[in-house]
């Protein structure tokens, strides 16, 4: 029987998530808690076990909600599904798998790129690098998967892991680990920040971001994205404290300092 994953949701048109128009898949799950996400709907690693508690215990953000863990399918039904579409990707477009966080499923994953491939299919992994280690059996498996992923979004929540820790619920030294290795293998390379005036907006911090960004060699773009609170109404209908309500959306000019500083390091 052909595997299946977790599905949370799909996309038939995207433009803003890689190269050229995708179709979008999010998978389910993912263990780190933004405070800003707008999907916690995707939170969810399990339909019967609570999952692992965040690692913020000074608020009382919950890890886990009642609810469905969403739909299944196989890499045939996806690819499928996705193909229908294909006349408007255009030479740069194909399938763009995002969250939650799609590494929590990774022999999905393996199974769905390298189908794609098969199939001549463009593939962009849109990934926080959460569960990144360099330990087996994962890192044979992030190896594998990278033969068959074309472009990689690497969002970086916050240069500094502690100022991580409490916006995410973890650290980043593997996911900065990560990025130095998609960088030795010459993976391509987009970098999202997102910008959060007040948190992830220091400048001091940007420089310390772009610093880094400046031992990379894969880097070929940095996107900055303006925080918001769409997603806001998804906390209130699942019971989470939403502890950034106080916090208001960046102004264009704060958005454009951040990309002119961020995009020198390209």
């Amino acid at each position: 029987m052909a595997s299946k994953g977790y599905i949370h949701s799909t996309e038939s048109f995207g433009s803003v998530d890689g190269p050229g128009i995708r179709f979008l898949i999010f998978l389910q799950g993912c263990r780190m808690r933004c405070r800003y996400c707008h999907n916690p709907d995707t939170w969810r690693t399990s339909s019967s076990v609570p999952s692992k508690k965040s690692e913020n215990s000074e608020d009382s953000r919950q890890s886990d909600y009642s609810g469905d863990l969403g739909l299944t399918a196989t890499v045939a039904e996806l690819l499928d599904k996705a193909e229908r579409y294909r006349s408007y990707w255009g030479p740069d477009g194909g399938i763009t798998v995002s969250g939650g966080e799609a590494l929590l499923q990774i022999d999905f994953l393996i199974e769905l790129f390298e189908e794609a491939h098969r199939r001549g299919i463009n593939t962009c992994l849109d990934t926080a690098a959460q569960p990144f280690t360099r330990e087996e059996p994962f890192f044979s498996k992030f190896e594998r998967l990278m033969q068959s992923t074309d472009v990689v979004l690497l969002d970086i929540k916050h240069i500094d892991s502690e100022q991580h820790r409490w916006l995410t619920g973890h650290g980043n030294e593997n996911i900065l680990d990560c990025a130095r290795y998609l960088s030795d293998i010459g993976k391509p390379v987009w970098i999202r920040h997102v910008l959060v005036p007040g948190i992830t907006d220091d400048e001091q911090q940007l420089c310390r971001l772009r610093s880094f960004l400046d031992t990379l060699q894969n880097v070929k773009k940095v996107e900055v994205l303006p925080y918001h609170t769409l997603g806001m109404f998804k906390w209130q209908q699942l019971g989470i404290p939403y502890t950034l309500s106080d916090v208001p959306v960046p102004t264009a000019e704060q958005v454009k300092q951040a990309q002119q500083l961020l995009s020198a390091a390209v």
